[in-house]
């Protein structure tokens, strides 16, 4: 485990170091990474099986989750899902979501007919949720309209809260060490869980915003301390959920947003009441005390692009069957553009710009995090091995399609007619 920990540390620091460079060279971190741990992965190929399957990396990929929920709830652009095009925005996450998760356990189904449905449900809540860490630069795309990016942004950033009960729920019934196993007992264990979670995350993230505001008027924490308390806030929520027996994930979620929301506000009230000349200063403190978040947050997403690269020498040992390519290629592509295309009809956008909304769904970090959970708490090895290799190939896939493979389509959907 620590040449595990040392190689990453080192595949961290040598990408940071050629940062510019790289980009230039259009080697964004994901590729990076993923090289990185193939190579690790081939000179540790007989130990990768045992490091994956340890609780040491199931806790740490339970705490890179609570921390990216609650990154998302508090990075959202526009801040809030009521912001921007908000009919559109629910279209795609309470219409479109639930399609696309029953339509990848129907394939799922054709293809992996020996397959229970908790595991299909499992599956599909690993590959549906997108993320934009396989493909940045689609966010600052301008030949994206700027309501589409809105849109995409908003839902990546909620999508993976709406999924992860749904996650739980299904590992739950697929057969989660000292669990329940019956849709009854997994329903009891799931719903206190998310009532508790709610409560924890909602009194923690408005309690955590009160006491940094109050701190802030009496000058007792600076700059650098107000940052230090942002990032620590996913981990004392999920530690301090799990505690009282909560759903620490739903916790984490509700929390960035509870907090997110209650900081602005008070951050905003604070700027109409300072001086002219303070008022500015007062804006970029605001910016500024999500930047370590930020930063902490992108380290923990390279660690898991490395464990990509890790899991893939694995995947190669397993072998890919061609139900697997086949349901990541469908996953990938129809599985969400038809969801979204039907959701949107009657919406402002028209039937191009759905097609894109559809067609800009990359995977990314939640999806690591899902397949390494479910690949650590199955008791069923093939069952498990197959959940790790539809991640892997996922997520590969998604790296080629909607990182280099964006630009093309957009143009080819937007241009004009």
């Amino acid at each position: 485990m620590n040449a595990l920990f040392f190689a990453i540390t080192a595949a961290l620091i040598v990408r940071s170091l050629a940062a510019a460079r790289l980009d230039r060279w259009n080697l964004g971190a994901p590729v990076v990474l993923v090289l990185a741990g193939v190579v690790v992965g081939v000179l540790n190929e007989d130990s990768i099986n045992a490091v994956l399957n340890t609780h040491a990396v199931q806790q740490v990929a339970e705490f890179i989750l609570a921390v990216l929920l609650f990154t998302d709830a508090t990075e959202v652009r526009g801040g809030r899902l009521w912001g921007t095009a908000p009919w559109s925005v629910a279209r795609v996450l309470l219409l479109a979501l639930p399609l696309s998760l029953a339509l990848a356990m129907a394939f799922g189904w054709v293809l992996f007919p020996g397959f229970s449905w908790p595991v299909l449900l499992l599956i599909a809540g690993v590959v549906m949720p997108i993320d934009f860490a396989p493909a940045e630069r689609l966010v600052r795309d301008r030949g994206v309209p700027m309501h589409a990016r809105n849109v995409l942004n908003v839902e990546s950033g909620y999508n993976d809260g709406i999924v992860s009960p749904i996650f739980l729920f299904a590992l739950i019934l697929a057969g989660d060490h000292n669990q329940e196993r019956t849709p009854l007992g997994a329903l009891g264990t799931v719903v206190p869980f998310a009532l508790k979670a709610l409560v924890a995350g909602v009194v923690l993230g408005t309690l955590l915003a009160v006491l940094m505001d109050q701190a802030h008027r009496r000058g007792w924490m600076t700059d650098q301390a107000a940052r230090i308390v942002v990032m620590l806030a996913p981990l004392l929520t999920y530690t301090t959920t799990v505690a009282i027996d909560g759903n620490g994930f739903v916790a984490s979620f509700v929390c960035g947003t509870a907090f997110r929301y209650v900081h602005r506000h008070l951050k905003a009230r604070q700027l109409r009441r300072a001086p002219a000349g303070r008022s500015t200063a007062s804006a970029h403190s605001l910016t500024m005390d999500f930047q370590l978040l930020e930063d902490f947050t992108s380290v923990l997403t390279m660690t898991m692009w490395f464990m990509v690269g890790v899991a893939a020498v694995l995947m190669v040992s397993l072998g890919v069957s061609w139900q697997v390519v086949l349901f990541c290629a469908a996953a990938l592509t129809v599985l969400r553009l038809v969801p979204v295309f039907l959701s949107l009809i009657g919406s402002k956008f028209p039937a191009r710009e759905r097609l894109l909304l559809g067609a800009l769904g990359p995977r990314g970090t939640t999806t690591i995090v899902f397949g390494l959970l479910a690949f650590n708490r199955l008791p069923d090895g093939g069952t498990a091995d197959t959940i790790l290799t539809i991640t892997v190939v996922c997520v590969l896939g998604s790296v080629l399609l909607h990182g280099v493979g964006a630009r093309p389509v957009t143009r080819l959907l937007l241009r004009a007619e």
